[in-house]
């Protein structure tokens, strides 16, 4: 039960956000926001389920779902932080529970520990274009569309959204909403399309051409670079932005064939691509096409990307590169789960 006290806000409009909760920290975007408070004089406190970093005195394990609410409740009254960001969540599972949990139960557990809590943070949480019908091709998707997705990850994105913005409404909670396009760059999960990409190219042997299977390669998506997403999340937090949805992307539909011979290009790997060999792969989602309007990221943030897909098709490779070459298998690599967190 929330507590009768209005909570302390954690946020001064006249200065700059500088502690910063970070749900998910060990995940794809979370790692890269907790990298962005550090680069602008912050202090990210790291939450995951398991220790993953060296410095754990900046660092909390902890089970957003099986700690219950005032686990978290605490650790915000105790570290007072400016914002809470939620990284948290599943991109795609076979298992339809899976991502209610990670997508809904999860956010619901965190809007009752901010309830809970004497002290009350911004909460920007992290939300998907999934979430939205699909669109006509040609028309960009602005805040204003309608949210009928039509695959279990958006439907369960837009119940963790629906969450959030009814928190909102009623005063319980100080939050935004960022729908995110598809996330790219290091730490790309291995997962999406481009992951599993740039796996086959980093097993591929020195010198051979490597053989890139893929489903077909038919949609067009708008990227962003994740150094941008979590420039706008920084953006978030600081500003007056409660209870708006607000889309990030690039404002760019991109052909998926485009964003895959980038990564080729980047790894400078000569390479072929297969198309559909042997592919038994669901591709079919209703989502060909995608591309945000990104007209309220720049009025009310002044955020817009700054990143060329070039050079976050570079990044990638040069985190992929880094790792030792994994044993893969040789099935066709899909091209239609969100990448995301």
């Amino acid at each position: 039960m929330a507590r009768c006290e209005t909570p302390e806000t954690g946020r001064d409009p006249d200065r700059a956000v500088r502690r910063v909760v970070v749900l998910g920290a060990s995940g794809f975007i979370g790692r890269q926001v907790s990298a962005a408070v550090r680069a602008a004089g912050g202090e990210p406190l790291l939450v995951a389920r398991r220790p993953f970093t060296a410095d754990p005195a900046h660092c909390v394990p902890l089970d957003l779902i099986g700690d219950g609410p005032y686990a978290l409740s605490r650790l915000l009254d105790t570290e007072r932080p400016d914002a809470v960001v939620n990284a948290a969540g599943a991109v795609w599972s076979r298992a339809q529970e899976t991502m209610r949990q990670a997508n809904h139960t999860l956010v619901e557990t965190v809007l009752a520990a901010l309830a809970a809590a004497s002290w009350r943070p911004r909460l920007v949480h992290l939300g998907s274009v999934f979430e939205y019908a699909p669109p006509t091709p040609g028309t960009a998707l602005d805040e204003q569309a309608p949210t009928r997705p039509t695959t279990p990850y958006g439907q369960s994105k837009l119940r963790g959204t629906e969450a959030v913005l009814a928190a909102s409404g009623e005063g319980r909670a100080d939050a935004v909403v960022l729908r995110l396009s598809n996330v790219i760059g290091a730490g790309t999960s291995p997962s999406s399309l481009l992951g599993q990409v740039a796996a086959q190219l980093h097993a591929a042997d020195a010198g051979q051409e490597a053989v890139v299977r893929v489903s077909p390669l038919r949609a067009s998506r708008d990227f962003v670079d994740v150094r941008d997403t979590a420039d706008a999340v920084l953006a978030a937090a600081a500003l007056p932005v409660d209870g708006q949805v607000i889309n990030i992307g690039r404002g760019e539909a991109v052909p998926v064939r485009t964003m895959v011979e980038r990564l080729i290009t980047a790894s400078g790997k000569p390479a072929r691509i297969v198309e559909g060999a042997g592919s038994g792969v669901r591709t079919d989602t209703g989502l060909d096409w995608m591309q945000v309007a990104t007209g309220t990221a720049r009025r009310v943030l002044g955020w817009s990307a700054r990143h060329g897909l070039d050079s976050s098709a570079r990044e990638l490779w040069r985190a992929v590169g880094a790792q030792p070459v994994p044993v893969t298998d040789r099935s066709p690599a899909q091209h239609w789960s969100p990448a995301q967190h």
